[in-house]
């Protein structure tokens, strides 16, 4: 594409080659006229007479040859380093005696710069999918987060003064190395694989009892919005590999799905939301008591579902993509 400031369009190097080759024009006048230099006119006449119409817009400066590029063997072994030991440029360059900006531009003009598609286990690129349609698939899992003693746990209030908060919680027991155990708390969190709408409940077990509630309330939750789930997918927890989970699906109308044994990655979509909502809400300020932790959830999960930017929805809401919401088109 011509810069804003070219004197000469590909319409105007049309007009200026008929003029030259067709209509018998000197290339003098056809320069002045254009207000171009001598070699400008002959350079698009020129062109104009040996390609036609199509030799009119610009073209690539790249050479056609290039015989001090990087051997192909060469390019395979950078390529293949990158993804099995996932070495830089330098610790490239260093095991196969090329410059590591020589193997920077290897790994640019092979799209692997980057490590973030490709898989940090296997080496091999990072399969993504996204159902088409909301409610096609969602997913389910507990985070477990342990519960934040009166006055504020360790990360806030120091190691010291968190034992001693711990210490005078009532707790449910005592462990051997860590003094009074004060619970846990089990988030059970469902997200639609489309849209990325969240839902989350927090309870103090992840049995299957616990977990088809949870599920029984999302279905309804989701309803509500104009969504129907048909799929569920889950890890491999006691809970999910239940005859009761299964039963409570078939009663939903919903296919249970499983991921692949040790491959979080396959649930990758909520291990992900788990990471945002320890980093935005667990663990994002003080809270004086495990209560007040909970208590904020709610506000959270508003924010993240209708206000907070998703990156991998294009910078949107995650609200924005489910439709037929009551008063979305007022």
């Amino acid at each position: 594409m011509s810069h804003a400031n070219a004197a000469l369009t590909p319409r105007q190097r049309l007009r200026i080659g008929r003029l030259i080759v067709d209509d018998g024009w000197p290339v003098r006048h056809a320069a002045l006229f254009f207000h171009v230099s001598w070699p400008t006119a002959k350079r698009w006449a020129d062109r104009y007479a040996a390609m036609g119409a199509e030799g009119m817009h610009d073209r690539s400066s790249r050479p056609h040859r290039s015989p001090n590029r990087t051997r192909l063997e060469l390019v395979k072994k950078v390529v293949a380093l990158r993804w099995r030991k996932r070495l830089g440029p330098v610790g490239i360059g260093g095991q196969l005696g090329m410059p590591a900006s020589t193997v920077h531009a290897v790994l640019t003009r092979c799209r692997v710069n980057r490590l973030h598609h490709i898989d940090i286990r296997t080496g091999e690129l990072v399969r993504r999918y996204e159902h088409e349609r909301p409610g096609a698939m969602i997913h389910v899992d507990v985070k477990k987060l342990g519960n934040i003693p009166d006055g504020g746990g360790w990360r806030y209030v120091g190691r010291q003064q968190g034992g001693r908060n711990r210490s005078a919680t009532p707790g449910k027991g005592r462990s051997k190395h860590r003094g009074p155990l004060i619970g846990t708390a089990f988030v059970h969190t469902v997200i639609d694989d489309h849209s990325r709408v969240a839902y989350a409940e927090i309870h103090d077990d992840e049995k299957a009892a616990t977990a088809i509630g949870v599920l029984r309330r999302a279905v309804s939750w989701f309803a509500a919005r104009g969504v129907r789930v048909e799929r569920v997918l889950s890890d491999n927890g006691s809970a999910y590999k239940s005859h009761a989970w299964r039963e409570a699906c078939t009663e939903l109308e919903i296919t249970p799905k499983k991921t692949r044994p040790y491959r979080p990655q396959t649930n990758g979509k909520i291990e992900r939301f788990h990471r945002t909502l320890a980093d935005e809400w667990a663990f994002s300020r003080h809270y004086p008591t495990e209560h007040a932790r909970r208590n904020a959830l709610p506000a959270w999960l508003h924010h993240y579902n209708h206000h907070r930017p998703h990156t991998a929805i294009g910078n949107r809401s995650p609200i924005t993509r489910l439709t037929n919401l009551p008063g979305q088109y007022i």
